[in-house]
């Protein structure tokens, strides 16, 4: 954002932005799934950051009162990884290895002390061993994936030249793009790694690069090239890949998350001087209906699927709204909301976003006001810089506007992550901007299809 933020520029953001010209494909009229399973031994998790992204991811200032959580973080990591280092001097070990490592990343961004500094992982298969079946005779392809916990973010594993990475799907931005074996040791350490050079089907795009930058400094950049690309069945046979040279810290510390798929429209990619289209662009025309699937759920185990809606994961009537993709996102309109079963009010910022690369539900300050008005403790908490609530407490659901029709966000899954004792932090928070963000906190209550055929974003109810 600003100079306030150089501080913060470890926090990184999860956008980026690819398009790839058109590929033939290898399969026809079919469709495919991606199903997700639960890391549950994953606990780097940190509400008040994943908040603080989702602002900076979209160009939006913070509130003074999440910098300040933020900075404060930032400074007492600092202290640790000082003290540690100071430690590895007295007992001999003079290059203060362990927690006390301090990476330096893209232009002075400073590593989280205790960033998991394991050894560089290339590798042809990811770190769960998890494959890519082929397309079974009725079309449909499975791949298991390993989201992390909390419901922070949900990773599918892609095969990219026949080496897989878990990823994170982003419906957020337009770009595809991966950590690979031209990092630097201290920004790959952890990560499964994408070596080109093991590929027998990459080619470089000479001259074509890609820079996403955001407010606070931070930013992914490098080089671009083109390989197959496997996500459940579904393949691109050239399509766009962007291999970073540069990643902030963020993407550094999050060794669960290999790279990211973007999936909104492909005028927001950023290779340059050839804009690039995205994976769901090249294979939609392959596919047997334009339209691909989230089916994010709490604690459980979900899916990705392309070119079908699976009528068993939802309840009731699918509703379609019209989107508006002038800015390049899964936009629509919302100005109303209700709580509970109570009377629809009028409100809203008026436009919102389905970003399945959001953690948190961000909404104007009338929709949260209200909402948290009913649910007594909760509190605006400038200790976390968000609004907090007591963990026994029993949210009541919440009704928005999605294109002129109203969906249901559970009460449950606006209860999101324990802070300390009896204090959680809301899975609803505001948002000071004319549009608001409609991340996992709403994909977890919704069943959500994505129509590039006709522009139209359906929901539903999960079964």
């Amino acid at each position: 954002m600003r100079s306030v933020f150089s501080i913060i520029c470890l926090l990184g953001l999860v956008v980026t932005f690819v398009w790839a010209a058109p590929a033939p494909q290898s399969i026809q009229k079919r469709s495919f799934k991606v199903d997700r399973i639960r890391n549950t031994a994953f606990t780097g998790h940190n509400t008040p950051k994943q908040l603080f992204k989702a602002h900076m991811k979209f160009g939006i200032r913070p509130p003074q009162a999440l910098i300040d959580h933020i900075n404060a973080q930032a400074a007492a990591r600092q202290n640790i990884a000082t003290n540690n280092k100071k430690k590895g001097h007295k007992h001999g070990n003079g290059n203060g290895n362990g927690n006390g490592n301090n990476n330096n990343n893209n232009g002075g961004a400073t590593a989280d002390a205790g960033t998991n500094t394991t050894a560089t992982t290339t590798s042809t298969t990811s770190s769960t061993n998890t494959t890519v079946d082929a397309a079974t005779g009725s079309g449909i392809g499975i791949v298991t994936n390993t989201p992390t916990s909390g419901d922070v973010e949900f990773l599918s594993p892609v095969s990219i030249g026949g080496q897989t990475l878990n990823m994170d799907f982003d419906t957020g931005s337009s770009d595809l793009w991966v950590f690979n074996t031209g990092l630097s040791a201290a920004q790959s350490a952890g990560h499964t790694l994408f070596d080109a050079t093991k590929s027998t089907t990459f080619k470089k795009l000479t001259g074509q690069t890609f820079s996403v930058s955001y407010g606070d400094g931070s930013s992914v950049s490098g080089t671009v090239g083109t390989d197959v690309v496997n996500i459940g069945g579904a393949q691109v046979n050239a399509q766009a890949v962007e291999l970073a040279t540069k990643v902030s810290s963020s993407f550094v510390q999050d060794t669960a998350s290999n790279g990211l798929v973007g999936l909104a429209f492909s005028k927001l990619n950023t290779v340059q001087p050839t804009q690039q289209k995205t994976f769901f662009d090249n294979v939609q025309a392959s596919l047997a209906s334009p339209v691909f699937t989230a089916n994010l759920k709490h604690d459980a185990a979900g899916s990705y699927e392309f070119g079908a809606i699976d009528s068993t994961q939802f309840s009731g009537t699918m509703n379609f709204v019209n989107v508006e993709t002038t800015q390049g996102f899964w936009q629509f309109t919302s100005s109303k909301f209700a709580i509970g079963n109570g009377t629809v009010q009028t409100g809203g910022a008026g436009q919102a976003i389905a970003d399945t690369g959001t953690t948190l539900l961000l909404a104007n300050d009338n929709i949260v006001n209200a909402y948290y008005s009913t649910v007594t403790g909760a509190e605006n908490n400038q200790q976390v810089g968000g609004i907090t609530i007591p963990c026994d407490a029993d949210l009541p659901d919440l009704q928005l506007d999605v294109g002129g029709k109203m969906a249901t966000v559970k009460g449950t899954d606006i209860m999101f992550e324990q802070v300390q004792g009896n204090t959680c932090f809301g899975g609803l928070q505001a948002i000071d901007s004319d549009l608001m963000i409609f991340g996992d906190v709403f994909f977890k209550s919704n069943f959500v299809a994505f129509n590039i055929g006709d522009n139209t974003l359906g929901f539903a109810p999960h079964a």
